[in-house]
C-alpha cells in the first residue's frame, strides 16, 4: 500500500528574500519552478525548508532572510499549512519579530509559540542544493554536517546529544589549558563526552547502515555505493555493548590528557568521524569522480533518505530539489524523472527551463518565478 504523504497546501511569504508578499497553493504532487538565475527559485525552496527545524537549505544567517533591497527593520515571515497524514492540518509560521534579537527566529505551531524542536517529529523534509557538492571537496567536517542533518530527520534527539558532546568537549579543552586542572572535573567532562559521544556514534551508524540497505531500491539507474563511517567509537559499537564503549572512550580520554593539552584539543572522539563513500564497481572515492557522478551520488543519498523516512515515520516526506537536473547526463536525467514520477513524496523542483521536466507533465504543475511573483 502506498505510504501516506505529508503535503504542503499553502505557503505564505512576507518580505522574504526576493519576495515582498506571496501566497502559493501547490495543487499537484510535483511542482516545477523555472526561471532565469536570480529569479527567486531557490528562495522559494528555502522558505519551505524553514518550516522544519534548523537554518534551512542554505544554512543562512537569520539576518539574510529579510527582503533584498528593501528598507525596514529586517523582519520577515514564512508560514505554511501542511496536511499531516496522522495529525491532520498543521499551521507552522516562523520569522524574525520586530522586537526580537537579530539572529533569532520565532517559531509558531498551530498559532502558539513553540520551540523549533516541536516540528521535528511532525515535519519531514529532505533536500538537495548545488552547494552540497562541496562536501566531496572539503574536509571531514563538511561531511559530518551533511551526515548529521540526515540523522536529525530520523532522530529528533540527535541534535541535543551532539550539542551536549560538543559542550563537554569545549569545557574539557578549556580546563586542560589551565596550569593545574581539577582531575575530578576533567573526569566528569570525559564521562559526559563518552556518554553523549556513544549516542551520537550509534545514531550515525544506524543511519549509514540504513542508507546502504535502501540505496539500490531507492535510486535505480544511479551509482552503486559503498558507505562506511570512519569512527573508532562506531567500530567498537558494532561488537561491544554501549556501556562498555562508554567506559573505553572515557578511559582513552583520561589517558590522552597530556597529548590533548599539547595539541589544543581532543584527538579521539566522534568530532573526528568521517563519512567514506566509494562508487562501485571499482571502489573509486567519490571525490575523484566527475561533477556529474558526484551529483548522482548526492541524489542517490537524498532519495535513500526519503525512503528511510517512509519506513520510520510511515509517511512520505517533502522533497526539495534545487537545480536537480544540472550536471546529469541524459540517462540519469531520465532515471531521476522516472523515480520522481513514481514517488510517493510531494516534490518541489527548480530549473532554468521547463522543457527538460516535460516527462513529469501528467503529475506536475509548471510555474515561472521572477519579479517577486510566481505564475503558471
Amino acid at each position: 500500500m502506498p505510504a501516506a504523504q505529508l503535503r504542503l497546501q499553502r505557503l505564505s511569504l512576507r518580505r522574504f528574500r526576493s519576495y515582498g508578499s506571496l501566497v502559493w497553493h501547490p495543487d499537484s504532487p510535483i511542482s516545477v519552478i523555472t526561471g532565469p538565475n536570480g529569479a527567486g527559485k531557490t528562495n522559494l525552496l528555502e522558505a519551505v525548508s524553514l518550516l522544519s527545524p534548523g537554518r534551512g537549505l542554505r544554512g543562512a544567517r537569520i539576518g539574510d532572510f529579510a527582503r533584498i533591497g528593501s528598507e525596514g527593520d529586517g523582519t520577515w515571515a514564512v508560514a505554511g499549512r501542511l496536511r499531516h497524514p496522522i495529525e491532520g492540518m498543521l499551521e507552522i509560521a516562523t520569522g524574525r519579530a520586530p522586537d526580537g534579537p537579530a539572529e533569532r527566529r520565532v517559531f509558531r505551531l498551530d498559532g502558539r509559540p513553540a520551540p523549533q524542536a516541536a516540528a521535528a517529529t511532525r515535519v519531514a523534509m529532505v533536500w538537495l542544493t548545488p552547494e552540497m557538492g562541496r562536501l566531496f571537496q572539503e574536509g571531514a567536517a563538511e561531511r559530518r554536517r551533511f551526515l548529521d542533518r540526515l540523522v536529525y530527520a530520523l532522530e529528533a534527539g540527535h541534535a541535543r546529544e551532539l550539542a551536549a558532546y560538543e559542550a563537554a568537549m569545549t569545557r574539557r579543552n578549556r580546563l586542560l589549558a589551565e596550569s593545574q586542572p581539577d582531575p575530578a572535573w576533567l573526569a566528569g567532562l570525559e564521562d559526559a563526552m563518552a556518554r553523549h559521544g556513544v549516542a551520537v556514534a550509534a545514531a550515525r551508524g544506524l543511519l549509514v547502515a540504513g542508507l546502504a540497505r535502501v540505496l539500490p531500491g531507492a535510486a535505480p539507474g544511479f551509482p552503486a555505493l559503498d558507505l562506511a563511517l570512519a569512527c573508532p567509537v562506531s567500530e567498537r559499537l558494532a561488537t561491544r555493548p554501549a556501556l562498555a564503549v562508554e567506559e573505553w572512550l572515557a578511559g582513552q580520554l583520561a589517558a590522552r590528557r597530556r597529548a590533548d593539552r599539547e595539541a589544543g584539543g581532543a584527538g579521539l572522539g566522534v568530532h573526528r568521524s568521517d563519512l567514506i563513500m566509494r562508487i562501485q564497481p571499482g571502489g573509486m572515492p567519490v571525490n575523484r569522480g566527475s561533477t556529474g557522478e558526484q551529483k548522482a551520488v548526492l541524489l542517490s543519498l537524498v532519495l535513500a533518505q526519503a525512503a528511510l523516512l517512509v519506513e520510520r515515520r510511515g509517511y512520505a516526506p517533502l522533497v526539495l530539489l534545487d537545480e536537480a537536473l544540472a550536471s546529469l547526463d541524459g540517462a540519469r536525467r531520465s532515471a531521476l524523472l522516472a523515480i520522481l514520477a513514481a514517488s510517493r513524496c510531494q516534490v518541489l523542483l527548480t530549473g532554468t527551463e521547463s522543457e527538460p521536466f516535460r516527462p513529469l507533465a501528467p503529475q506536475a504543475e509548471f510555474l515561472r518565478a521572477g519579479g517577486g511573483r510566481l505564475v503558471a
